[in-house]
């Protein structure tokens, strides 16, 4: 099979305005990705575990399965937006695609009919949530790959991300409260997680339609035809010559499998350790975020993107380890820590996703524009590897620490083994992971002069 690629090119171009219409259009499909990373990430484990009767393990590896087809397909995507620009002038067919898409798989995710047995549920989600997986790529790769093309310069790149995130963190609120209320307000858990994915599904689907208008349309070009092997070669040719890139998508993919562990975690934790629902714990991570998220955009004006992320990621550590005193103490004060870590959030997500268009910039200078596609289908799948090796790997401790797999409404005795399982899993695991993730940092070479020299030569 034979496709597409962009013929790179070097140019020179007119510093561009960011407006406020496009930072609103371009951060308003974060209402969308912000609800999809939220709802699978914090109740798809759970409820395989403890509504379709599978075993953690099993569940985890289901999860693992569609991630991996992620990673797959990311990469081509990316490439193929990036023909897309060339060709069409625009990245937008691929994310309106995705947009139209994903509500309607994502609904059949959650419609698994009552009494149709372990096997039989787990393989319709696999294959619901396979292409659900699909579309979300299709729109989420030339999203990532857009802030090169839409803005220019450090602090514009800031600006623009640190509106996403805002927005970032209110869908993770939105839809992390309100999606189990609405769950748990039919007595039938089949019921109530297809009414929930209706409602989800739509609101999702909108963000994402709405924000594809923000892709620019230019001009086209005659592109070059390769094999899909070829994208593969792409992205990993921009790894190897991008040393900013391999150290900034490492250190996001190893906080991707810190926060996709908690993020899992969470109704464990409450559920089994806290006893109660996880509106209150998902609140209190999460509303600290929206109101820090453009602190972190004043803190990294003021000391750079680098230190900024740095901060935040320290602060997120000792925040997570602190609540392992979870394991002996288990209370009501747990909600400290974790609004600490929440903030902390905020800054762990804006600040690399407002470096790596520095980072696409940089490459360009030296090679040619028109790879951001591929750079961003690269991230894409890092990220996505992170986020589904937390998953995964909470589901390791769960199932080592004894955990009990429940069907419907059974109702179950967690061993204090599994307790503490979820406690550390919750906590020590996503400390070190994250404490790890700064040794990586430290080979991040871009600073803000930098970028300025790049900006310099690029703006007649």
């Amino acid at each position: 099979m034979v496709t597409s690629v962009t013929t790179i090119t070097k140019m020179t171009a007119p510093e561009r305005v960011l407006t406020r219409r496009t930072i609103a259009t371009y951060a308003i499909g974060s209402l969308g990705t912000g609800g999809f990373a939220t709802l699978p990430g914090l109740v798809l484990v759970f409820y395989l575990t403890d509504t379709l009767g599978i075993a953690a393990l099993g569940a985890g590896i289901l999860v693992t399965v569609a991630k991996i087809w992620d990673v797959i397909i990311d990469p081509v995507i990316g490439a193929h937006s990036d023909r897309s620009l060339a060709a069409r002038g625009s990245r937008r067919p691929f994310m309106v695609l995705g947009a139209i898409a994903l509500p309607v798989f994502f609904i059949l995710t959650f419609a698994v009919p009552a009494g149709i047995g372990p096997f039989a549920s787990g393989l319709w989600v696999l294959i619901a949530f396979l292409i659900t997986a699909t579309a979300f790529s299709l729109f989420q790769v030339p999203y990532i790959a857009l802030p090169a093309e839409l803005a220019d310069g450090y602090d514009q790149r800031t600006k623009l991300i640190s509106a996403r995130v805002v927005v970032l963190t209110i869908a993770i609120l939105l839809f992390g409260a309100g999606a189990p209320e609405i769950r748990d307000s039919f007595a039938d858990e089949h019921t109530g997680y297809l009414v929930m994915a209706i409602v989800a599904g739509v609101v999702i689907g909108l963000g994402l339609l709405i924000s594809s208008f923000v892709a620019p349309l230019g001009l086209t070009a005659e592109v070059g035809r390769v094999s899909i092997l070829d994208t593969y070669r792409a992205g990993i040719a921009a790894l190897k010559r991008s040393q900013p890139f391999r150290a900034l998508l490492f250190t996001f993919l190893l906080q991707g499998l810190a926060t996709g562990m908690m993020l899992a975690g969470a109704q464990y934790v409450a559920v089994w350790v806290l006893g109660t629902g996880v509106t209150i714990l998902f609140v209190a991570l999460i509303a600290p975020a929206v109101i820090f998220a453009p602190v972190w955009a004043l803190v990294a004006a003021r000391v750079g993107k680098e230190r900024a992320f740095r901060l935040a990621s320290l602060l997120f550590a000792v925040a997570a380890l602190l609540m392992v005193l979870q394991v002996w103490m288990p209370g009501e004060w747990i909600y400290a820590p974790v609004a600490l870590a929440g903030a902390a959030y905020a800054g762990m997500q804006s600040l690399p996703m407002s470096m790596l268009p520095d980072v696409i910039s940089h490459d360009a200078q030296a090679n040619g524009a028109g790879t951001a596609g591929t750079f961003g289908g690269v991230w894409t799948a890092g990220e996505t590897t992170g986020m589904a090796l937390g998953a995964t790997a909470l589901t390791v401790v769960l199932a080592a620490s004894g955990y009990l797999e429940s069907v419907g409404n059974q109702v179950v005795s967690q061993p204090p083994s599994a307790i503490a399982g979820i406690v550390l899993s919750f906590s020590v695991v996503p400390a070190v992971i994250v404490a790890a993730s700064l040794w990586s940092f430290s080979r991040y070479p871009l600073r803000k002069a930098d970028i300025d020299r790049l900006q310099e030569r690029t703006t007649p």
